[in-house]
Protein backbone atom coordinates (compact mmCIF):
# COMPACT_ATOMS: atom_id res chain seq x y z
CA UNK A 1 0.00 0.00 0.00
CA UNK A 2 1.45 3.61 -1.03
CA UNK A 3 1.68 5.95 2.22
CA UNK A 4 -0.18 9.22 2.20
CA UNK A 5 -0.20 11.58 4.30
CA UNK A 6 -2.85 12.53 6.61
CA UNK A 7 -6.03 14.13 5.75
CA UNK A 8 -6.31 17.91 6.07
CA UNK A 9 -9.25 16.71 8.44
CA UNK A 10 -6.44 16.22 11.22
CA UNK A 11 -6.44 20.30 10.99
CA UNK A 12 -9.68 20.36 12.56
CA UNK A 13 -10.55 21.68 15.77
CA UNK A 14 -11.72 19.19 18.83
CA UNK A 15 -14.53 20.94 21.27
CA UNK A 16 -14.72 17.86 23.97
CA UNK A 17 -14.33 18.68 27.63
CA UNK A 18 -11.56 15.72 27.99
CA UNK A 19 -8.32 14.69 26.18
CA UNK A 20 -9.51 12.72 23.25
CA UNK A 21 -6.91 9.64 22.56
CA UNK A 22 -6.53 8.69 18.89
CA UNK A 23 -3.46 6.15 19.31
CA UNK A 24 -1.03 4.72 22.03
CA UNK A 25 2.29 3.55 21.04
CA UNK A 26 3.94 1.28 23.43
CA UNK A 27 7.11 0.36 23.84
CA UNK A 28 8.72 -1.82 26.71
CA UNK A 29 12.58 -0.86 27.80
CA UNK A 30 14.73 -4.19 29.06
CA UNK A 31 18.25 -4.24 30.05
CA UNK A 32 20.65 -6.18 28.94
CA UNK A 33 24.24 -7.40 29.64
CA UNK A 34 24.93 -4.66 32.23
CA UNK A 35 20.89 -4.66 33.18
CA UNK A 36 20.94 -0.68 32.68
CA UNK A 37 18.02 -0.18 29.68
CA UNK A 38 19.87 2.75 28.84
CA UNK A 39 23.74 0.97 28.72
CA UNK A 40 22.69 -2.26 27.01
CA UNK A 41 19.10 -2.32 26.72
CA UNK A 42 16.81 -3.19 23.98
CA UNK A 43 13.60 -0.95 22.92
CA UNK A 44 10.68 -2.80 21.44
CA UNK A 45 6.87 -1.71 20.52
CA UNK A 46 4.27 -4.44 20.55
CA UNK A 47 3.67 -4.43 17.08
CA UNK A 48 7.16 -4.84 16.45
CA UNK A 49 8.36 -2.67 14.35
CA UNK A 50 10.19 -0.69 16.61
CA UNK A 51 13.03 -2.83 17.31
CA UNK A 52 16.34 -1.24 18.79
CA UNK A 53 19.50 -1.82 20.41
CA UNK A 54 20.16 1.09 23.56
CA UNK A 55 23.53 1.97 24.45
CA UNK A 56 25.09 4.28 26.59
CA UNK A 57 26.64 7.15 23.85
CA UNK A 58 30.64 7.60 23.86
CA UNK A 59 29.89 11.18 24.97
CA UNK A 60 28.73 9.67 28.34
CA UNK A 61 31.08 7.17 28.87
CA UNK A 62 29.48 3.87 26.91
CA UNK A 63 30.78 1.96 24.11
CA UNK A 64 28.45 3.44 21.46
CA UNK A 65 27.14 1.29 18.35
CA UNK A 66 23.38 2.25 19.35
CA UNK A 67 20.61 4.40 19.71
CA UNK A 68 20.07 5.99 23.13
CA UNK A 69 16.84 7.98 24.01
CA UNK A 70 17.99 11.04 23.31
CA UNK A 71 18.32 10.33 19.29
CA UNK A 72 14.82 8.65 19.52
CA UNK A 73 13.09 11.68 21.09
CA UNK A 74 14.72 13.79 18.20
CA UNK A 75 13.82 11.32 15.68
CA UNK A 76 9.78 11.45 17.14
CA UNK A 77 9.93 15.36 17.71
CA UNK A 78 11.39 16.00 13.61
CA UNK A 79 9.03 13.50 12.66
CA UNK A 80 6.44 15.02 13.81
CA UNK A 81 7.52 18.25 13.38
CA UNK A 82 7.90 17.62 9.77
CA UNK A 83 4.11 15.95 9.50
CA UNK A 84 2.60 18.83 11.05
CA UNK A 85 4.31 21.62 8.98
CA UNK A 86 3.26 19.71 5.85
CA UNK A 87 -0.28 19.63 6.83
CA UNK A 88 -0.03 23.10 7.58
CA UNK A 89 1.57 23.69 4.18
CA UNK A 90 -1.16 21.31 2.28
CA UNK A 91 -4.09 23.68 4.02
CA UNK A 92 -2.14 27.11 2.80
CA UNK A 93 -1.38 25.31 -0.47
CA UNK A 94 2.25 25.91 -0.17
CA UNK A 95 4.54 23.92 -1.74
CA UNK A 96 7.06 22.35 0.60
CA UNK A 97 8.61 18.92 -0.95
CA UNK A 98 12.08 19.79 -0.06
CA UNK A 99 11.28 20.39 4.09
CA UNK A 100 14.26 19.24 6.36
CA UNK A 101 13.49 19.24 10.32
CA UNK A 102 16.43 18.39 12.45
CA UNK A 103 15.88 17.79 15.84
CA UNK A 104 18.77 17.86 18.10
CA UNK A 105 18.00 16.66 21.80
CA UNK A 106 20.70 17.27 24.42
CA UNK A 107 21.15 15.25 27.89
CA UNK A 108 22.54 17.66 30.36
CA UNK A 109 22.85 18.83 34.15
CA UNK A 110 19.90 20.89 35.72
CA UNK A 111 21.21 23.64 37.74
CA UNK A 112 17.53 23.68 39.62
CA UNK A 113 18.56 20.60 40.88
CA UNK A 114 21.84 19.58 39.84
CA UNK A 115 20.37 15.97 37.95
CA UNK A 116 19.60 15.82 34.51
CA UNK A 117 17.06 17.78 31.85
CA UNK A 118 17.07 17.66 28.25
CA UNK A 119 17.12 20.62 26.04
CA UNK A 120 16.19 20.77 22.38
CA UNK A 121 16.73 22.85 19.02
CA UNK A 122 14.87 22.59 16.39
CA UNK A 123 16.26 23.77 12.93
CA UNK A 124 13.66 24.02 9.76
CA UNK A 125 14.68 24.34 5.99
CA UNK A 126 12.29 25.33 3.50
CA UNK A 127 14.09 25.59 0.13
CA UNK A 128 12.41 27.68 -2.01
CA UNK A 129 9.92 28.99 -0.19
CA UNK A 130 9.43 33.27 0.86
CA UNK A 131 10.97 33.80 4.03
CA UNK A 132 7.78 35.91 5.36
CA UNK A 133 5.93 32.72 4.39
CA UNK A 134 8.33 29.86 5.11
CA UNK A 135 8.52 31.70 8.89
CA UNK A 136 4.72 32.04 9.58
CA UNK A 137 4.19 28.65 8.72
CA UNK A 138 7.08 27.68 11.43
CA UNK A 139 5.45 29.64 14.29
CA UNK A 140 1.72 27.73 13.43
CA UNK A 141 3.34 24.37 13.40
CA UNK A 142 4.81 25.34 16.92
CA UNK A 143 1.59 25.90 17.66
CA UNK A 144 0.16 22.30 16.17
CA UNK A 145 3.31 19.32 16.88
CA UNK A 146 2.17 17.89 20.24
CA UNK A 147 6.06 17.52 20.35
CA UNK A 148 6.58 21.57 20.40
CA UNK A 149 3.77 21.58 23.07
CA UNK A 150 5.22 19.39 25.49
CA UNK A 151 8.75 20.84 24.90
CA UNK A 152 6.43 24.24 25.73
CA UNK A 153 4.24 23.45 28.57
CA UNK A 154 5.03 19.91 29.72
CA UNK A 155 2.42 16.64 28.82
CA UNK A 156 0.39 15.11 31.56
CA UNK A 157 2.17 12.18 32.97
CA UNK A 158 1.80 9.32 35.39
CA UNK A 159 4.05 7.09 36.51
CA UNK A 160 3.09 4.22 38.55
CA UNK A 161 4.25 0.63 39.74
CA UNK A 162 2.74 -2.65 38.19
CA UNK A 163 0.81 -4.73 40.67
Amino acid sequence: MKPTPPPLSFLDRYGGPDFQPLYTASVRVTGGEARHGRASGSARSTDGHLDVALRLPTELGGPGGGTNPEQLFAAGFAACFHGALNLLAARERVDIPDAEVTAEVTFGRDPMDGLFTLAARVRIALPGVERRVAAALVRNTERLCPYAKMARQGIDCVVYLDA
